[in-house]
Formats: structure tokens, C-alpha cells, sequence
């Protein structure tokens, strides 16, 4: 079971669905990621080196023919607090729904 651990780092919403999109694959391909996200190249960039920073994602930069081409995936690190964060908002989801306990206010 992971532990619930909300993660300040990932909770921005770029952010979130950026390491969302990693963990459903292996590898994505940066213009994968840049079109499914709808970011710019540069904003793009600069989430995947504050997560590559932390430890959470791992990127390679390959040649293809003559185009460089980047991909990227999560870390095992970046797996685990990605986990952690999910199971953290599912707690505060049940904390909000669940029944009220004692007479109503």
C-alpha cells in the first residue's frame, strides 16, 4: 500500500498531468507529451528539468536521422511520490464526502 504523501511539487496542475501522462507509459516522446498537454516547447521543457532536477523524471536526448529527439519516463523515485500524492488527494476526496458523524449543525 502507498503511503499518502502530498507532493508540493507535483500538485501544480502542468505538473500533475505531465507525470500523470508519464506513468500511464514506458517512454513518451517529447512532442507526444508537448501536443497531449498542449504546452509550449519551452514551457514543456522547463517542467520536465524541475521534475528531471527533483529526481522524479528521467529524460534521454536521442538522434533520429538528423533530428535530435527527446523522451521521457519516470523515475522510480517519481513513481513513488506520484503514488503518494494520488493516494493523498483520494484521502482528502474521502475525508470531504464522507458521511457527517453526530446531530447536524
Amino acid at each position: 500500500m502507498t503511503e499518502a504523501r502530498f507532493d508540493e511539487l507535483i500538485h501544480p496542475s502542468t505538473r500533475l498531468s505531465l507525470v500523470a501522462t508519464l506513468a500511464a507509459a514506458d517512454w513518451a516522446e517529447f512532442a507526444f507529451l508537448k501536443d497531449r498537454l498542449r504546452l509550449s516547447d519551452s514551457a514543456l521543457s522547463k517542467q520536465l528539468t524541475t521534475l528531471e532536477e527533483a529526481g522524479y523524471v528521467a529524460t534521454e536526448r536521442r538522434l533520429s536521422g538528423s533530428r535530435r529527439k527527446v523522451r521521457a519516463r519516470l523515475t522510480g523515485t517519481g513513481r513513488d511520490a506520484f503514488n503518494g500524492h494520488i493516494a493523498a488527494l483520494r484521502a482528502i476526496v474521502a475525508d470531504a464526502t464522507a458521511p457527517a458523524e453526530g446531530p447536524p449543525v
